[in-house]
């Protein structure tokens, strides 16, 4: 008789992987709240496992600054608008350059078809005045385009820094007025990549970018402030912003 063969236990590290994609996966979709405190024998509790791998996912997750460490504990930070600029600065050098990369595959319509299926989903969505679906709409449409760059460390850090808005994103899409915004940066970038046109992509990224900060920043109820780039009134490159 034959029997099948016995699988290999999941050692502490992948356990500590699990941990960790479940701890991010909440935070993505705002689940956990901003100085909403995670601690340790709890997410264990919950999750049924040992505090070790909890522990080392928690830690994982601050090194990447999605959570702050805080004695015993863990927090989900509350941003700045100091913060906000710093992420947004960063993203403004990596997306468009990757979408840059992408819009010649994206003019074939077989490929584009993920993108044009999450605009729609995000349009109806919209339309029913539903936040929840029209977030996981827009979560569909970036994982759409992301799974197109070749290049998978950039990936990673494309992803890392649209997580670190997460929790003001979650916020601002139950507002109508940001939704229309979205969903018209949405329908710009997918135009630009149906026409194969890199340069335009690119753009259209960039500009998605900027507004989305400008709502982001509205959100927090905090002046537009400095743009990113720009440091004590001085731009990194030493010269005064007119």
């Amino acid at each position: 008789m034959n029997h099948a063969p016995l699988q290999p236990l999941a050692r502490p590290q992948a356990l500590a992987d699990q941990v960790y994609r479940a701890l991010r996966e909440r935070l993505r979709s705002g689940a956990i709240g901003a100085g909403q405190p995670l601690q340790e024998v709890s997410v264990a509790s919950q999750l049924g496992v040992s505090r070790t791998p909890v522990r080392e996912a928690m830690a994982r997750l601050a090194s990447e600054g999605l959570l702050d460490a805080r004695a015993r504990s863990f927090t989900v930070p509350q941003l700045t608008l100091a913060d906000v600029d710093d992420i947004y600065e960063v993203r403004f050098l990596i997306e468009p350059a990757a979408v840059r990369r992408i819009a010649p595959r994206t003019a074939d319509a077989a490929v584009r078809a993920p993108l044009q299926a999450a605009l729609a989903d995000a349009a109806a969505a919209h339309r029913a005045g539903d936040a929840a679906a029209f977030a996981q709409a827009n979560v569909r449409f970036r994982q759409a385009w992301l799974a197109l760059v070749p290049n998978p460390r950039l990936v990673r850090m494309i992803a890392l820094y649209a997580d670190h808005m997460q929790q003001i994103r979650a916020l601002t899409l139950g507002r109508a007025r940001v939704r229309e915004i979205v969903l018209r940066g949405l329908a710009r970038i997918t135009a630009a990549l149906a026409a194969g046109d890199s340069d335009a992509a690119a753009d259209a990224v960039l500009e998605h970018l900027r507004q989305a900060r400008l709502a982001f920043i509205d959100a927090l109820g905090l002046p537009s402030g400095r743009q990113p780039g720009v440091r004590g009134g001085r731009r990194h490159n030493g010269k005064a912003p007119r």
